[in-house]
């Protein structure tokens, strides 16, 4: 696979990574044509496994090569990567503030962002669309990254987070099409809703590549700025909804620890 990926320009790289994280998205929201529940046990579990891998992206996959970029570069380590992760913050804060959602489980009056009449649908898919759009981005910046050719970026990183992001998709496609099949849509209609979420993660990555190749200075503070706006996600979101049921709380817990390894095994081994 690296082989392969390695003979493509850095934009199609990002692409093809970025179409895996969707599909897994879309494996996700298939499970609405096996069953028209899942157990919420299971899928508290599994939101929380995909923060511990987001969390351990962040830091394995994005800030640390930040940081050691910054350094090759004759930068400030300490003040680029704070830069870039409280830009990457304050920038999904500000589009968690504009863009209409609702969050899974909530009712409409707890929509975030600006007022609109759209349907619950349409806010349950941008709630979970703004989770991918920092994640196709930092997918984007990583294979963006490896053509700078620094001993920082490494192909095989940037598989693993590619790979890592996909892992997490997958109960974030669910969280989707499952609640919308419950509240009585079609098994056809909550899949292709709960898919469409993760189109934005090519899209991101596209642009996350293109624009770290045509200004390669800034990598470091993009690399650090992908973490950040993923360590938003995860504390403003993905977090919260696991955490939902006092009952899970243990489970949820251990379910992180082992997203968090999973990625680091990933980003250690392949990187």
């Amino acid at each position: 696979m690296i082989v392969f990926l390695q003979q493509l320009s850095p934009v199609t790289q990002a692409f093809l990574a970025t179409l895996f994280t969707w599909a897994v998205t879309a494996a996700g929201a298939g499970l609405v044509f096996m069953s028209r529940e899942i157990n919420q046990r299971l899928l508290d579990a599994l939101l929380g496994f995909a923060a511990g891998v987001m969390i351990a992206a962040s830091f394995w996959s994005l800030l640390a090569p930040g940081i050691e970029m910054a350094e090759q570069m004759g930068h400030i380590p300490w003040l680029t990567a704070a830069i870039g992760f409280m830009g990457g913050g304050v920038f999904m804060r500000l589009i968690d503030r504009v863009l209409p959602h609702l969050h899974p489980g909530l009712a409409m009056s707890q929509s975030e962002g600006i007022k609109t009449s759209w349907q619950r649908s349409t806010l349950l898919v941008l709630a979970i669309t703004l989770h991918n759009i920092p994640e196709g981005l930092a997918v984007g910046v990583a294979f963006g990254a490896v053509a700078a050719d620094l001993p920082s970026a490494s192909m095989g990183g940037a598989i693993a987070l590619a790979i890592g992001i996909g892992l997490q998709n997958f109960p974030e496609g669910t969280a989707v099409s499952m609640p919308l099949r419950r509240e009585g849509m079609s098994r056809m209609k909550s899949f292709l809703l709960g898919q469409a979420s993760g189109l934005v993660e090519p899209v991101a990555g596209v642009l996350g590549a293109l624009f770290v190749l045509r200004m390669q200075n800034i990598l470091p503070y993009a690399l650090c700025f992908a973490a950040g706006a993923m360590i938003f996600v995860v504390v403003e979101e993905l977090i919260p909804e696991s955490q939902r049921n006092p009952a899970n709380i243990d489970l949820v817990t251990m379910a992180t620890l082992a997203g968090f390894s999973t990625m680091m095994i990933l980003d250690v081994a392949l990187g």
